[in-house]
């Protein structure tokens, strides 16, 4: 990198100017007071047909202020942190709060809910990774996959490489503070020629850069996923069982966790509101978070409230038994906060797993979905429209590759009818969980 990053003495700088935010706010008149300061640095590099194509060396910081006058608000940020700007950001802040109108759910969680307990969750592991040992890393993975037979071409490697700081004060006299890195390759390939070409690609994503996957190895999976795509064509219009890939299962988790998150609750624009404790999914199927476990990609030990992280269960059995919310989204519906300000960590899965041949053997006749296009869905009633790559399955195999068809249905039903999670586990985000096999979707293909 460009220069040393020192963790240890990033975090005591910030946690200085964060405790310095606090008392300015306090000395303006400021009824109470939040500061949320977060420091970077990262390499990254791209190589493609064997030649550096860009480097990149990063550093970005920046504090935000958020006073409270009474139950008026006021935010602002700075990527300064020098006195004088710092300063000035608080006595903007109390400015914009004496112009704002009042919101009785306004104002710090309280002071009872500040997490006590910080300990290590080991989501800190820097990377001494010079820019040659980069450019050298991403060139091994970009040329594993260009190796393989059938690759024509190649959209390039990318290598990135970072740590940094986040603290969090508030003038209940709480300061966190946490430490994190994130690693991660990835390589896109080209096989095929003229309108016959296809394209995709595989990464790999860790906190620890002893995890990570072997470059050639990230290449290889590039390329056999790449040439499997090859002789696609559309598939069938009809009614049929749909397989998401464990990478878009995830996605569907998300869907999920938007429909209960506090903001879409209290604005009525989830089809979840008002199901609390009613049935969902299967009953077979249980959805928890785990903030706080050792070494996972999202792990903290407070939420971006201050507010002490806990082990939650969304499903239950197949039941809604929890809400996502934050103090302010809690406030707003009458209920307690769980949390989850800036959203869910560690998602795992509860169910009973099977094998992709199980999977493919259940479905007997359908599409298996490797990858989705658009942002059709609606989270206010739930319908789902997608465009879809993938595989076509016929008697519970795969037969050949498919494209240019849509997936449609709607997330009460998906979820309902969910008939099966592979045991094939991505664990490379921060949702863990293999394939959906949803029993009944609208393929629209030729």
């Amino acid at each position: 990198m460009s220069q040393a990053f020192d963790a240890v003495e990033q975090q005591a700088r910030l946690e200085a100017r964060v405790a310095q935010a606090l008392e300015w706010a306090k000395q303006l008149g400021a009824d109470a007071c939040e500061v949320g300061a977060s420091v970077d640095q990262g390499i990254g590099v791209s190589v493609r047909l064997g030649d550096v194509e860009s480097v990149e060396l990063s550093r970005d910081q920046g504090i935000a202020v958020t006073v409270y006058v009474g139950q008026r608000k006021g935010s602002v940020s700075t990527s300064d942190d020098s006195d004088e700007s710092l300063r000035a950001a608080v006595e903007k802040a109390v400015a914009i709060a004496g112009y704002t109108g009042e919101d009785p759910a306004s104002g710090l969680a309280d002071a009872s809910l500040m997490a006590t307990d910080l300990p290590d969750l080991g989501v800190h592991h820097p990377w001494p990774l010079s820019t040659d040992d980069a450019i050298e890393l991403a060139l091994a993975c970009e040329a594993a996959g260009r190796n393989v037979e059938g690759i024509t071409n190649s959209d390039g490697a990318s290598l990135s490489s970072g740590e940094g700081v986040r603290v969090y004060g508030n003038s209940h006299g709480f300061l966190g503070s946490q430490r994190g890195s994130r690693h991660s390759l990835s390589c896109m390939l080209i096989a095929g020629h003229g309108a016959e070409m296809q394209r995709d690609y595989d990464y790999t994503s860790v906190r620890d850069p002893a995890a990570m996957l072997a470059p050639e190895t990230v290449g290889r999976n590039a390329a056999d996923k790449t040439l499997a795509r090859l002789g696609a064509s559309s598939p069938a219009t009809g009614r049929m069982p749909v397989l998401f890939a464990p990478e878009l299962a995830s996605g569907l988790v998300g869907n999920f966790l938007n429909a209960i998150a506090g903001g879409a609750l209290y604005r009525e624009a989830s089809f979840l509101c008002d199901r609390l404790g009613e049935s969902v999914f299967p009953e077979w199927f249980t959805l928890r978070e785990k903030p706080r476990e050792y070494g996972a990609m999202a792990s903290t030990a407070f939420d971006n409230d201050g507010v002490a992280t806990r082990d939650n269960v969304f499903i239950d059995r197949g039941r809604l038994a929890s809400y996502m919310l934050s103090a302010y989204s809690a406030r707003r519906l009458g209920m307690s906060t769980t949390g989850n300000a800036g959203g869910a960590r560690n998602l795992r899965i509860e169910a009973p797993l099977m094998s992709r041949e199980a999977l493919l053997a259940r479905m007997e006749r359908g599409v298996l979905v490797t990858e989705l296009m658009g942002q059709g869905v609606n989270g206010v009633t739930g319908d789902y429209s997608r465009g879809a790559a993938g595989f076509w399955v016929e008697n519970g195999k795969i037969q050949h590759p498919v494209e240019e068809f849509t997936i449609a249905g709607n997330l009460r039903d998906m979820f309902a009818n969910l008939e099966g999670v592979g045991s094939d586990t991505d664990t490379r985000g921060s949702v863990h969980t293999g394939s959906w096999l949803i029993g009944d979707m609208m393929v629209a293909g030729e």
